[in-house]
């Protein structure tokens, strides 16, 4: 079985598909291998990439039995792959939309902070469970506060609890939830808004927010022209300015 299925479409779309469905596309070791095989994987042209899992889960966490199996020996290097994957996300120069179409727990609520964009089925059901295992939330869970503020990470990460996808909404840490069967179009919603701007503008404007996380506010800026000069190495703003003002003056 593939374990991670990866569909690339006309447009240049990419569909990546975590397919564990038996164990609610839980992150084994070899799961992780796959997942970070896919973005590598995929062209430097890519427009975005849909993430999303088989079944009834987005990614139900971190594998139980490979986790109950660690020790001082092996944690550091589970822990490590966790993280590699978040990377593989954030690191990818187009958007990444989270399609999280059921359980989103643990190492898999990473996974979707890691992401660009993020949209649940109202059924969703969201946690960082890991304290009720003995062991804290760690790597890309240091995403949470930014996403959600430090009270509510609080919350999240030392009480275990699961939530609803309504109730992250509501708390910032998603953008959209919707009814089941209008998540598939709510992502190609996205899907549509990112093609209809310029790619080379996106990947600049990825790569600025990522660093706009660590910078001090006059660097911050200081980089974003940075990005802006770099911009004009294409003729795409020239190109896309161009059609817009014609459409304009046609309208």
């Amino acid at each position: 079985m593939t374990l991670v299925r990866t569909e690339l479409d006309a447009r240049g779309v990419a569909t990546v598909t975590v397919n564990r469905p038996g164990k609610l596309n839980a992150l084994s070791a070899e799961v992780m291998g796959a997942f970070i095989d896919a973005f590598a994987g995929l062209p430097a042209d890519t427009r975005a990439v849909v993430l999303t899992g088989e079944g009834k889960a987005f990614i139900g966490g971190a594998d139980v039995s490979e986790l109950g199996a660690l020790d001082l020996s092996t944690a550091r290097a589970f822990i490590t792959r966790v993280h590699q994957c978040c990377e593989a996300i954030r690191s990818f120069s187009a958007p990444v939309i989270a399609r999280i179409n059921g359980y989103c727990l643990g190492a898999g609520l990473e996974i979707a902070a890691a992401c660009d964009l993020r949209a649940a089925a109202e059924g969703a059901v969201l946690g960082m469970p890991e304290v009720l295992l003995g062991i804290p939330s760690v790597v890309e869970a240091a995403l949470l506060p930014r996403l959600v503020g430090w009270g509510r990470a609080r919350e999240i990460l030392l009480l275990g609890k699961t939530f609803s996808a309504r109730e992250a909404a509501d708390w910032g840490l998603l953008e959209r939830c919707v009814p089941a069967l209008e998540l598939d179009r709510v992502v190609e919603d996205w899907v549509d808004d990112i093609l209809a701007c310029g790619a080379n503008a996106l990947r600049l404007q990825k790569a600025l927010i990522r660093r706009w996380e660590n910078l001090p506010i006059e660097e911050a800026i200081a980089a974003g022209v940075d990005a802006f000069e770099a911009a004009f190495e294409t003729d795409e703003p020239r190109r896309m300015i161009a059609d817009f003002l014609s459409a304009r003056r046609k309208g």
